[in-house]
Protein backbone atom coordinates (compact mmCIF):
# COMPACT_ATOMS: atom_id res chain seq x y z
CA UNK A 1 0.00 0.00 0.00
CA UNK A 2 1.94 3.02 -1.38
CA UNK A 3 5.22 1.68 -0.05
CA UNK A 4 3.87 0.56 3.34
CA UNK A 5 4.31 -3.06 4.32
CA UNK A 6 2.34 -5.13 6.79
CA UNK A 7 4.80 -4.33 9.53
CA UNK A 8 4.28 -0.58 8.91
CA UNK A 9 0.52 -0.99 9.25
CA UNK A 10 0.98 -2.96 12.48
CA UNK A 11 3.30 -0.28 13.85
CA UNK A 12 0.88 2.52 12.98
CA UNK A 13 -2.02 0.59 14.53
CA UNK A 14 0.03 0.15 17.70
CA UNK A 15 0.77 3.89 17.72
CA UNK A 16 -2.90 4.84 17.40
CA UNK A 17 -3.98 2.26 19.98
CA UNK A 18 -1.35 3.55 22.41
CA UNK A 19 -2.52 7.14 22.03
CA UNK A 20 -6.19 6.21 22.48
CA UNK A 21 -5.43 3.82 25.33
CA UNK A 22 -3.39 6.43 27.17
CA UNK A 23 -6.20 8.96 26.75
CA UNK A 24 -8.66 6.46 28.21
CA UNK A 25 -6.38 5.53 31.12
CA UNK A 26 -5.63 9.12 32.11
CA UNK A 27 -9.00 10.77 31.52
CA UNK A 28 -11.75 8.14 31.42
CA UNK A 29 -10.51 4.86 32.92
CA UNK A 30 -11.29 3.43 36.36
CA UNK A 31 -7.93 4.65 37.71
CA UNK A 32 -8.09 8.09 36.07
CA UNK A 33 -8.84 9.72 39.43
CA UNK A 34 -5.34 8.72 40.60
CA UNK A 35 -3.61 10.39 37.66
CA UNK A 36 -1.54 13.51 38.23
CA UNK A 37 -3.75 15.55 35.92
CA UNK A 38 -6.94 14.67 37.78
CA UNK A 39 -5.36 15.36 41.15
CA UNK A 40 -4.21 18.73 39.91
CA UNK A 41 -7.79 19.45 38.81
CA UNK A 42 -8.80 19.15 42.47
CA UNK A 43 -6.12 21.70 43.32
CA UNK A 44 -7.42 23.97 40.59
CA UNK A 45 -10.81 23.87 42.30
CA UNK A 46 -9.16 24.62 45.64
CA UNK A 47 -7.30 27.54 44.08
CA UNK A 48 -10.57 29.08 42.88
CA UNK A 49 -12.18 28.66 46.30
CA UNK A 50 -9.18 30.36 47.90
CA UNK A 51 -9.36 33.18 45.35
CA UNK A 52 -13.02 33.63 46.22
CA UNK A 53 -12.02 34.44 49.79
CA UNK A 54 -9.58 37.18 48.73
CA UNK A 55 -10.52 40.75 47.89
CA UNK A 56 -7.13 41.39 46.28
CA UNK A 57 -6.73 38.88 43.42
CA UNK A 58 -3.57 40.24 41.83
CA UNK A 59 -1.70 37.03 42.68
CA UNK A 60 -4.38 34.95 40.93
CA UNK A 61 -4.15 37.01 37.75
CA UNK A 62 -0.35 36.72 37.81
CA UNK A 63 -0.59 32.94 38.10
CA UNK A 64 -3.04 32.90 35.19
CA UNK A 65 -0.73 35.08 33.11
CA UNK A 66 2.03 32.55 33.69
CA UNK A 67 -0.21 29.77 32.42
CA UNK A 68 -1.12 31.85 29.38
CA UNK A 69 2.51 32.58 28.56
CA UNK A 70 3.44 28.91 28.76
CA UNK A 71 0.56 27.98 26.50
CA UNK A 72 1.46 30.68 23.99
CA UNK A 73 5.03 29.37 23.87
CA UNK A 74 3.87 25.86 22.99
CA UNK A 75 1.40 27.20 20.42
CA UNK A 76 4.13 29.14 18.62
CA UNK A 77 6.46 26.12 18.87
CA UNK A 78 3.76 24.01 17.20
CA UNK A 79 3.68 26.37 14.22
CA UNK A 80 7.45 26.19 13.90
CA UNK A 81 7.27 22.39 14.07
CA UNK A 82 4.62 22.34 11.33
CA UNK A 83 6.82 24.47 9.08
CA UNK A 84 9.85 22.32 9.82
CA UNK A 85 7.93 19.14 9.03
CA UNK A 86 6.59 20.42 5.71
CA UNK A 87 10.02 21.68 4.72
CA UNK A 88 11.15 18.06 4.62
CA UNK A 89 8.98 17.60 1.55
CA UNK A 90 11.37 19.80 -0.43
CA UNK A 91 14.21 17.33 -0.09
CA UNK A 92 12.35 14.04 -0.35
CA UNK A 93 14.63 12.38 -2.91
CA UNK A 94 17.80 13.23 -1.01
CA UNK A 95 16.41 12.10 2.35
CA UNK A 96 15.04 8.84 0.92
CA UNK A 97 18.48 8.03 -0.52
CA UNK A 98 20.13 8.95 2.80
CA UNK A 99 17.91 6.66 4.85
CA UNK A 100 18.42 3.85 2.38
CA UNK A 101 22.18 4.03 2.99
CA UNK A 102 21.92 4.03 6.77
CA UNK A 103 22.74 0.66 8.38
CA UNK A 104 19.74 0.93 10.71
CA UNK A 105 17.38 2.52 8.23
CA UNK A 106 14.68 0.89 6.17
CA UNK A 107 14.38 1.54 2.41
CA UNK A 108 11.25 3.54 1.66
CA UNK A 109 9.48 5.01 -1.34
CA UNK A 110 8.93 8.66 -2.10
CA UNK A 111 5.18 8.37 -1.55
CA UNK A 112 5.60 6.62 1.80
CA UNK A 113 8.09 9.22 3.00
CA UNK A 114 5.82 12.12 2.03
CA UNK A 115 2.83 10.53 3.76
CA UNK A 116 4.88 10.06 6.92
CA UNK A 117 5.96 13.71 6.83
CA UNK A 118 2.38 14.87 6.30
CA UNK A 119 1.29 12.68 9.22
CA UNK A 120 3.90 14.34 11.44
CA UNK A 121 2.67 17.77 10.37
CA UNK A 122 -0.90 16.73 11.17
CA UNK A 123 0.13 15.76 14.71
CA UNK A 124 1.77 19.14 15.26
CA UNK A 125 -1.29 20.81 13.72
CA UNK A 126 -3.49 19.02 16.23
CA UNK A 127 -1.17 20.20 19.02
CA UNK A 128 -1.41 23.79 17.76
CA UNK A 129 -5.21 23.76 17.84
CA UNK A 130 -5.15 22.35 21.38
CA UNK A 131 -2.66 24.94 22.63
CA UNK A 132 -4.43 27.79 20.85
CA UNK A 133 -7.77 26.79 22.36
CA UNK A 134 -6.19 26.35 25.80
CA UNK A 135 -4.74 29.86 25.52
CA UNK A 136 -8.18 31.19 24.70
CA UNK A 137 -9.72 29.35 27.65
CA UNK A 138 -7.08 30.73 30.02
CA UNK A 139 -7.98 34.15 28.68
CA UNK A 140 -11.59 33.44 29.63
CA UNK A 141 -10.36 32.42 33.08
CA UNK A 142 -8.83 35.86 33.58
CA UNK A 143 -12.20 37.40 32.77
CA UNK A 144 -13.92 35.05 35.18
CA UNK A 145 -11.46 36.01 37.92
CA UNK A 146 -12.52 39.60 37.39
CA UNK A 147 -16.15 38.47 37.54
CA UNK A 148 -15.77 36.81 40.93
CA UNK A 149 -17.95 38.64 43.46
CA UNK A 150 -16.36 40.36 46.45
CA UNK A 151 -15.13 38.11 49.24
CA UNK A 152 -17.66 39.57 51.66
CA UNK A 153 -20.58 39.12 49.32
CA UNK A 154 -23.64 37.66 51.04
CA UNK A 155 -25.15 36.21 47.85
CA UNK A 156 -24.11 32.59 48.32
CA UNK A 157 -25.85 31.44 45.16
CA UNK A 158 -24.05 33.99 42.98
CA UNK A 159 -20.72 33.14 44.63
CA UNK A 160 -21.23 29.40 44.13
CA UNK A 161 -22.08 29.93 40.44
CA UNK A 162 -19.00 32.10 39.90
CA UNK A 163 -16.74 29.54 41.60
CA UNK A 164 -18.22 26.74 39.50
CA UNK A 165 -17.76 28.64 36.23
CA UNK A 166 -14.18 29.60 37.04
CA UNK A 167 -13.28 26.08 38.16
CA UNK A 168 -14.73 24.34 35.10
CA UNK A 169 -13.15 26.82 32.70
CA UNK A 170 -9.78 26.39 34.40
CA UNK A 171 -10.01 22.61 34.28
CA UNK A 172 -11.05 22.69 30.60
CA UNK A 173 -8.08 24.91 29.74
CA UNK A 174 -5.71 22.57 31.54
CA UNK A 175 -7.25 19.55 29.81
CA UNK A 176 -6.64 20.95 26.33
CA UNK A 177 -3.13 22.05 27.27
CA UNK A 178 -2.35 18.52 28.48
CA UNK A 179 -3.68 17.04 25.24
CA UNK A 180 -1.45 19.38 23.25
CA UNK A 181 1.60 18.30 25.23
CA UNK A 182 0.54 14.68 24.76
CA UNK A 183 0.61 15.23 20.99
CA UNK A 184 4.17 16.56 21.29
CA UNK A 185 5.29 13.45 23.15
CA UNK A 186 3.65 11.11 20.67
CA UNK A 187 5.20 13.12 17.83
CA UNK A 188 8.57 12.03 19.21
CA UNK A 189 7.38 8.43 19.04
CA UNK A 190 6.08 8.98 15.51
CA UNK A 191 9.55 10.08 14.37
CA UNK A 192 10.73 6.55 14.99
CA UNK A 193 8.72 5.50 11.95
CA UNK A 194 11.23 7.26 9.70
CA UNK A 195 13.81 4.71 10.85
CA UNK A 196 11.51 1.75 10.31
CA UNK A 197 8.41 0.09 11.76
CA UNK A 198 10.33 -1.77 14.47
CA UNK A 199 11.89 1.47 15.71
CA UNK A 200 8.46 3.07 15.46
CA UNK A 201 6.96 0.57 17.89
CA UNK A 202 9.95 0.76 20.23
CA UNK A 203 9.74 4.55 20.37
CA UNK A 204 5.98 4.39 20.90
CA UNK A 205 6.30 1.90 23.75
CA UNK A 206 9.05 3.98 25.38
CA UNK A 207 7.03 7.20 25.20
CA UNK A 208 3.90 5.44 26.44
CA UNK A 209 5.71 3.97 29.46
CA UNK A 210 7.37 7.28 30.30
CA UNK A 211 4.11 9.22 30.11
CA UNK A 212 2.13 6.64 32.05
CA UNK A 213 4.77 6.55 34.76
CA UNK A 214 4.73 10.33 35.08
CA UNK A 215 1.00 10.27 35.67
CA UNK A 216 0.85 7.43 38.18
CA UNK A 217 4.30 6.60 39.57
CA UNK A 218 6.51 9.69 39.31
CA UNK A 219 7.85 11.85 42.12
CA UNK A 220 5.31 14.50 41.18
CA UNK A 221 2.44 12.01 41.43
CA UNK A 222 3.68 10.82 44.81
CA UNK A 223 3.62 14.35 46.22
CA UNK A 224 -0.06 13.95 47.06
CA UNK A 225 0.56 10.54 48.63
CA UNK A 226 3.25 12.10 50.82
CA UNK A 227 0.82 14.81 51.90
CA UNK A 228 -1.89 12.27 52.76
CA UNK A 229 0.61 10.17 54.72
CA UNK A 230 1.72 13.20 56.75
CA UNK A 231 -1.89 14.10 57.50
CA UNK A 232 -2.62 10.54 58.64
CA UNK A 233 0.48 10.53 60.85
CA UNK A 234 -0.47 13.85 62.42
CA UNK A 235 -4.00 12.61 63.07
CA UNK A 236 -2.65 9.41 64.63
CA UNK A 237 -0.30 11.35 66.94
CA UNK A 238 -3.10 13.68 67.97
CA UNK A 239 -5.36 10.73 68.76
CA UNK A 240 -2.65 9.04 70.82
CA UNK A 241 -1.98 12.24 72.77
CA UNK A 242 -5.62 12.55 73.63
Amino acid sequence: MIGFGTFDIVGFAFFVASWIGYHFAVELGPHAARSLNMRMNLRRARWVREAMGRDNRIVDTQVMNGLQNGTAFFASTSLIAIGGSLSLLQSTDRVVALFADLPFGTPTTRAAWEMKVIGLAVIFGYAFFKFAWAYRLFNYCVILIGALPPAKSHDDRDAARAVHEMTEMNIAAGRHFNRGQRAFFFALAYMGWFLGPATFMIFTAAVLIAMYRRQFASDAARVFSYANALIDQAAARKASDE
